[in-house]
């Protein structure tokens, strides 16, 4: 597995923290000799013996993990071992006599790290599916040295000094356009960490990130102990409303927890949202729904309005070295919104719409209580609840009903259809044993080339929630695409929490969760598909990336998605045409809450990262500010500050989460296309474009190019208006975006 050594540090500070933290280090300019670094290294090794997680990779398709042999002992020595190792390479490249050039700098940095890659593949495994008390442990110790690391690559000037003379005649060199762009990312990555920094302002700038390292730990497992320390467990009379399918699971849940004639309802998304949906017991319904969304503001040790505060302080002190005035302006400038106004421009273009929408659906919730003489103000935690109910009454359509049309398997065998109709992708199962996993319920498949039978990578799948593994759904790579060293194939794999049936019950899911499940494949097709040569190339722009996956979420309602994969669970009989006919009319529902609770957030996010944070206070922040905003009593943000974790957890999506949506016109926008093509959405000219524009170059081109290479124009919003129901904006708003 190669990937830069810049993406390396990200990824290194990613995984120990759960979000994008940068490095730190004392400042010196140089850190160290070859030979110092190397001898670290080999004591490392020395004392480990045969680390498992330094082995290359063996075994076929080039090599896999060795999930099998790895334990949580194994993971300090190797990383320290590693980390020595690598910055031997650095040295040696920074100390080269030879003038810099591409291949000698550039293309030797692309290089380094392969051994520390191999380590954080497990890395991130064990941080997100198989935490543990022991693993956590291990973070806390391990987070401020990764940072010191990564600050000693970043703030290594002999090495910076061979990137900027590269990128200084990288327009007069013999480059290729993405050997260009390469050149401009890495030199982008050193210069926005503090590459330009001397002095003093260097000390503090690596002090900064070696405790924010820290926080964006603690941050991460403070969430996490909440979600497992707030479990509920039922008697049978307490289930009246919920589905079979549901109670089914929560009885096999109480039992894996030793509650067995119990019935477990977790402090997770996945368990909470069902449960709030149809439980017919308000007091409950209350119980579950606060238990989740206090989760980090419960006081004590776990809470993390005062971690918030001092992230928040060192990221403002931290960009304020580097000359900006905020970190939301240090954040946006490479992406493709550019500034935190055009982000703010297009979310407060929908902000209106959205909450205007929010009031018509209450009214009607409020109104069918009324009817029942149910003697109640609808709160955030009847909303759901009523919301099914006013969605049964107006369409006739009932969730539970779809449900039973939503196998988890007959799904993936859909998205392995539209897989081989837009990409001609195959997926077949790799035979038990042959591949080494990390859990048993964890399943693999071969990606080959239709026509040709071309290997191109493996597609891992861990579908089930269980204790230790973050909620929610993700994606992600063990081993990235490319070719400037030799042909590297693609690991990627898929993350999910659904709960897992009863012994030999198929898992039934809801619409939303089976969008998510199209959604998270959609980022791995982006994996799979990319033809990029350097790994630095395989990352993204946080506000183009979810494009491509929030794109692949339309493929679940098509004709032929519908007509072969969507079945009944016991009949095996197709979903009856006038169902799906009351899901595409139904399709604009609820939009006001769904808007309005994402974009709760992605405003407190911006809001968070453009004022000044001195003796800013999370929760009465939090409060005031969504006051002014306008923001409904009747819900609450999708994350609240205390749990956001794409915010506080790592810097992956801080003054980011606004950037769903920027990809949710694109996305529109896309699909359109497609919509206003003779072939619909398996049109095989537009899918030729979408493929080869928006998913095989990665980042080795820029998006907003990219995106006019597919579609002939910018992407306008007027087409995510329509999409949920809202008026079309005026002309200003049309274009948002796309400004430069």
């Amino acid at each position: 597995m190669r990937q830069s050594l810049i993406a390396l540090s990200i990824a290194a500070a990613l995984a120990a923290a759960g979000g994008c933290s940068k490095g730190t280090d004392q400042a010196q300019s140089a850190h160290g000799s070859v030979q110092a670094a190397s001898a670290v290294a080999e004591a490392g090794k020395s004392a480990v013996g045969q680390n498992p997680l330094l082995a290359e990779w063996t075994g076929p398709y080039g090599g896999v993990p060795a999930f099998d042999k790895i334990s949580v002992e194994d993971f300090k020595p190797a990383l320290e071992a590693a980390m020595a190792d690598n910055l031997a390479e650095i040295d040696a490249i920074a100390g080269n006599p030879e003038a810099p050039t591409f291949a000698n700098t550039i293309e030797a940095l692309e290089r380094s790290g392969a051994e520390l890659n191999r380590v954080f593949a497990y890395w991130g495994v064990y941080s997100s599916n198989l935490s543990s008390p022991e693993f956590r442990a291990v973070q806390q110790e391990m987070a401020p040295k990764l940072a010191d690391f990564q600050s000693k690559i970043t703030q290594n000037d002999a090495l910076f000094q061979r990137v900027k003379a590269v990128f200084d005649v990288r327009d007069s060199a013999d480059l290729r356009s993405d050997q260009k762009r390469l050149v401009s990312l890495i030199y982008n990555q050193f210069a926005n960490n503090g590459a330009t920094l001397a002095g003093e302002a260097k000390e503090r700038y690596a002090a900064i990130n070696q405790r924010l390292a820290k926080l964006y730990t603690e941050f991460s497992n403070n969430v996490l102990a909440d979600e497992e320390g707030y479990d509920i467990f039922l008697r049978s009379d307490q289930l009246k409303g919920l589905p079979d399918s549901f109670i089914a699971a929560a009885a096999a849940l109480a039992e894996e927890k030793g509650q067995k004639g119990n019935y477990a309802i977790t402090n997770t998304r996945s368990s909470m949202d069902p449960f709030l949906t149809y439980s017919d017991n308000r007091e409950l319904r209350e119980k579950v729904w606060r238990n989740y969304y206090n989760r980090g503001d419960n006081g004590g040790e776990h809470d993390n309005n005062a971690i918030i505060a001092e992230i928040l302080k060192l990221r403002d002190e931290r960009v304020g070295l580097l000359g900006f005035d905020n970190y939301a302006e240090w954040r946006l400038q490479d992406r493709m919104a550019k500034t935190p106004e055009n982000a703010m421009h297009l979310m407060e273009a929908v902000w209106p719409a959205a909450v205007a929408r929010v009031k018509e659906e209450v009214a009607d919730m409020q109104a069918l209580a009324d009817s029942e003489n149910a003697d109640i103000t609808i709160k955030p935690w009847d909303y759901r609840y009523y919301m099914e109910k006013v969605r049964k009454a107006r369409y006739d359509l009932d969730s539970d009903e779809v449900k039973q049309y939503l196998q988890l398997d007959k799904l993936r065998e859909g998205m392995f259809y539209v897989a081989g109709e837009l990409f001609n992708f195959q997926f077949t199962p790799v035979e038990a044993g042959k591949v080494p996993v990390f859990h048993a319920d964890v399943k693999v498949w071969e990606v080959t080339d239709k026509t040709s039978g071309k290997h191109i990578g493996l597609w891992y799948l861990d579908p089930f929630a269980r204790a230790g593994k973050r909620s929610g759904a993700w994606a992600t790579m063990y081993r990235d695409h490319t070719t400037f060293d030799g042909e590297q194939t693609v690991l990627a794999s898929n993350n999910s929490n659904f709960i897992k049936g009863a012994p030999g019950e198929p898992v039934l899911v809801s619409w939303d969760d089976a969008e998510t499940f199209f959604h998270e494949f959609g980022h791995a097709l982006h994996f799979l598909s990319s033809n990029v040569a350097y790994p630095t190339l395989n990352g993204g722009v946080r506000d183009y990336t979810e494009f491509q996956s929030q794109l692949l979420e339309r493929w679940l309602s098509t004709d032929a998605v519908i007509n072969n994969y969507l079945v009944h669970y016991k009949t095996g009989e197709p979903i009856p045409a006038e169902l799906i006919a009351k899901i595409k009319k139904a399709a604009t529902f609820n939009q006001g809450f769904a808007t309005t609770e994402y974009l709760a957030s992605a405003l407190m996010d911006m809001k968070y990262h453009t004022v000044d944070p001195e003796g800013i206070d999370p929760d009465k922040f939090e409060r005031e500010t969504l006051d002014e905003l306008g923001m409904p009593s009747e819900l609450v943000m999708r994350h609240r500050s205390p749990q956001f974790g794409h915010v506080f957890s790592g810097e992956g999506y801080a003054a980011g989460y606004y950037g769903y949506m920027w990809a949710d016109v694109l996305t529109s926008d896309a699909a359109e296309a497609f919509a206003e093509a003779k072939g619909g959405f398996y049109d095989k000219a537009v899918a030729r474009k979408l493929v080869d524009n928006l998913f095989a170059p990665r980042n080795a081109v820029d998006p907003a190019e990219a995106y006019r290479a597919f579609r002939g124009r910018d992407a306008q919003i007027d087409a995510l208006m329509r999409d949920r129901g809202f008026p079309v904006p005026g002309e200003k708003a049309s274009t948002v975006a796309v400004k430069d």
